[in-house]
C-alpha cells in the first residue's frame, strides 16, 4: 500500500500561514501544511480581511457540520489589532455558519488570552467548557459557544 499523497500547499495556505505566524507565538502557530490540511476538509471556510495591494490584515477559518459549527483559528495581523477586524471576521462567520445550517458557534481560545476572551465575551459568546493542557505549551483552553 503506497503512503496518502500530500495535497499541495497553495500560496492561499502559505498566506494563511504567514498571518497566523504574525498573530501567534512560535508553540501555538500553524504552518502551510496545517492550514492547507485546514482547507482542503469538507465544510470548511475561511473569511479573509483583505488591504490593498493583496495583503490580508486578518482571516478565521470555521467549519460547518450538521447544526454545529466551529472556528478553527482566527488571526489578526498585530499592527491591525483593535480596527475592529476581528469584530466584523466574527458576526460574518456566523452569518456564513447560519446559512450552512448551524446553530451554535463554538470554539476553542487560550485561558491566558485576555484580548480574544474579551472579543469573544462582548460578541456573546460563553463559556461552556475547560480543555486542561490543550495547548503544546501546557496552557489550558476555554470552550466557548454562541447560539446563532
Amino acid at each position: 500500500m503506497s503512503a496518502p499523497s500530500v495535497a499541495a500547499v497553495t500560496p492561499h495556505a502559505a498566506m494563511l500561514a504567514r498571518v497566523h505566524a504574525a498573530a501567534f507565538a512560535p508553540l501555538h502557530r500553524w504552518d502551510a501544511p496545517a492550514m492547507q490540511a485546514l482547507i482542503d476538509m469538507p465544510g470548511v471556510f475561511t473569511l479573509l480581511a483583505p488591504e490593498a495591494g493583496g495583503d490580508v490584515a486578518g482571516f478565521i477559518m470555521a467549519r460547518t457540520v450538521f447544526d454545529e459549527a466551529e472556528i478553527l483559528t482566527f488571526a489578526v495581523d498585530p499592527a491591525r489589532r483593535r480596527q475592529g477586524i476581528g469584530r466584523d471576521r466574527g458576526g460574518r462567520c456566523r452569518g456564513v455558519a447560519a446559512q450552512g445550517g448551524a446553530r451554535s458557534l463554538f470554539l476553542e481560545v487560550a485561558r491566558d488570552n485576555a484580548p480574544a476572551l474579551a472579543l469573544y465575551g462582548g460578541a456573546g459568546f460563553a463559556q461552556v467548557g475547560l480543555r486542561r493542557d490543550y495547548y503544546p505549551d501546557g496552557m489550558d483552553a476555554c470552550v466557548m459557544q454562541i447560539r446563532i
